[in-house]
């Protein structure tokens, strides 16, 4: 167990953190699933929609830390890729 005063403060600070993280994890999980289930409905609008919606969620995490920035960068891409396409193939 923490013996000083400074490392008993390190703990109670990890702690706050790591709810903080946990919780903001879970919020751009939440983002993510939504912006899936529009690709998955085929609803070019809603899926565009729900990436907008996510997008500061996921770069907010990057810049605290939670995710590396190039795992955001990276699922991004990706998933503004997807939504392209579906808009494309709507149109087509």
């Amino acid at each position: 167990m923490a013996n000083t005063a400074s490392a008993r403060k390190r703990i109670r600070q990890t702690e706050k953190r790591t709810i903080r993280n946990r919780a903001r994890r879970s919020r751009v999980r939440t983002f993510l699933r939504k912006v899936e289930q529009a690709i998955a409905g085929g609803d070019h609008g809603a899926a565009k929609a729900a990436l907008q919606a996510a997008q500061p969620e996921m770069q907010r995490a990057a810049t605290k830390g939670v995710f590396h920035p190039n795992t955001v960068a990276r699922k991004l891409s990706r998933l503004s890729a997807r939504v392209k396409s579906l808009g494309t193939a709507a149109a087509g």
